[in-house]
């Protein structure tokens, strides 16, 4: 005995030692300096792997056939590195691993979002390359918003394939790395190396040529139609202040009728001097026509008893007529807008026969292939159903059947044009409403309204889909003759 007790304290402090030895050794290997011939020949060795490295996208995975997960894991090969990218507002950080999932990286490498540092993310796995055999290089990245976009595109310009991994999957699995809940940006890359690794990757897509075109008009859009239902709602606001009775009198208060008279004559005080036969002259200076001039009186008349507010009255028609501006400001680039989105449509072959469709406008039609991209990434109308969230899931274990409904996740505004879609058909086109009416009133397991809107989406989406990888043209009557009813059913039977 010598005294000192072999005590867990101890025998930890043995162990931290012995690991912090180990540890600092392979840190000296790591920092190890090499001689100039060696560092001579490990770049000459890089330039000549940079050189032969060829970069793989959608158009040569993908267009052939289905990209399964078979094939994924053929396509990360032995010779091949996985670096994982942490994506970041302006600073991206990059882990290495080979096939097996051993890690050739000296811990996180962190690299600006600019050419200089692209550049210097791609020297950096050029000489991981280089030092350990490998002949070409994979990026596997979380899409973070729009900040990949430049990184991805400049990757494969510069030979270096880019995948790309489900946040959600990377969420899930930030515990078998090292049995912690910590997710930062030093440990993200590693996990997202390993997913690649493992097949659970994606082949990126950003449009191009007519479908960016297409995609950048219909964002454009949204944000416009955010903005004027964001101003129309503070008008309103300011319309139940002053004049509590607008909506009875004016009805639609951003139709252009109500607007024109709104920016320079909201409150009740004024209508009233202004009288019906001034209201008349402002929309016939406006050059307005319809049903709305017999509603002069009722407005002059609701004027008359209004509640509203009269302290502020002047500064409340300022902020009126700066909401009415700019609604009406609005309008008009909505509508520029959605005629460019109408014109680039028609350029996507195929693109009239699915506005034959009745019930489907340029609108609708648009979003939905901005949304979609490319239909000849596609093998099967089932791929962009689950895209589009709408594919069926259900949670079932032995006894219990869990409920089945959509899996609401991939691209949201595809899901939502898809769904604008199933309605207007449902309202327009006759073929439609009877499969509508049909699903929910049949015998067996009839439909609520919104299930029944989801199906018809669904069924939507394949029309759409045979007619533009087909090339036809829609037949009502045989989308009719494809629904099995159940009198039929009993009879194949």
């Amino acid at each position: 005995m010598n005294g000192k007790a072999n005590t867990p304290k101890n025998q930890a402090g043995k162990c931290e030692g012995r690991i912090g030895g180990r540890g600092n050794k392979q840190g000296k290997a790591a920092v190890q300096t090499l001689s100039k011939e060696q560092e001579a020949a490990l770049k000459q060795k890089a330039e000549v792997i940079g050189t032969g490295l060829r970069s793989f996208t959608w158009h040569d995975l993908e267009t052939t056939g289905k990209f399964s997960r078979n094939e994924k894991l053929t396509f990360i090969s032995d010779d091949m590195l996985i670096v994982g990218c942490d994506i970041g507002s302006e600073t991206h950080y990059v882990r290495a691993i080979d096939s097996k999932g051993r890690e050739l990286s000296n811990g996180a490498f962190s690299f600006e979002s600019n050419a200089e540092g692209f550049q210097k993310a791609k020297d950096w796995a050029l000489r991981l390359a280089a030092q350990h055999e490998k002949s070409q290089i994979v990026l596997g990245l979380e899409p973070t918003g729009h900040y990949w976009f430049s990184l991805a595109v400049w990757m494969v310009a510069n030979g270096i394939s880019v995948v790309q991994v489900n946040p959600y999957a990377v969420k899930q699995t930030k515990e078998l790395e090292d049995n912690s809940q910590a997710k930062n940006d030093a440990k993200d890359p590693k996990l997202i190396a390993d997913l690649v690794k493992n097949g659970n990757y994606g082949m990126p897509y950003l449009p191009e040529d007519v479908y960016a075109d297409l995609r950048v008009l219909c964002t454009l859009r949204d944000q416009l139609m955010e903005d004027r239902v964001r101003n129309v709602n503070r008008l309103h606001r300011e319309m139940k202040i002053v004049f509590p009775e607008y909506a009875s009198a004016f009805g639609k208060i951003d139709g252009i009728f109500a607007l024109s008279v709104l920016a320079t004559t909201p409150i009740p005080s004024e209508l009233i001097a202004l009288g019906e036969n001034g209201i008349k002259n402002i929309w016939h200076t406006a050059r307005l026509r319809g049903g709305a001039y017999s509603k002069a009186k009722e407005i002059v008349r609701l004027a008359k008893v209004s509640t509203g507010l009269t302290n502020g009255a002047e500064a409340r028609k300022t902020a009126v007529a700066s909401f009415v501006s700019k609604i009406m400001e609005l309008n008009t680039e909505i509508e520029s807008v959605e005629a460019q989105m109408a014109q680039k449509c028609r350029e996507i072959p195929c693109a009239d026969n699915v506005l034959e469709i009745k019930g489907l406008g340029d609108t609708i039609v648009s979003g939905i292939l901005a949304e979609m991209g490319d239909v000849n990434r596609f093998d099967a109308a089932k791929e962009i159903q689950k895209l589009s969230g709408l594919s069926l899931i259900a949670c079932s274990s032995g006894k219990h059947k869990g409920q089945t409904k959509i899996s609401h996740r991939g691209r949201k505004r595809l899901r939502y044009w898809l769904f604008q879609g199933a309605m207007s058909v449902v309202s327009h086109n006759e073929s439609f409403r009877q499969i509508h009416e049909y699903y929910m009133t049949r015998t067996a397991n009839p439909l609520k309204k919104m299930q029944s809107l989801t199906v018809i989406a669904c069924k939507l989406l394949r029309i759409i889909f045979t007619i533009l990888k087909k090339g036809i043209r829609f037949d009502p009557e045989r989308m009719m003759r494809d629904i099995i009813y159940p009198a039929q059913q009993e009879a194949v039977a």
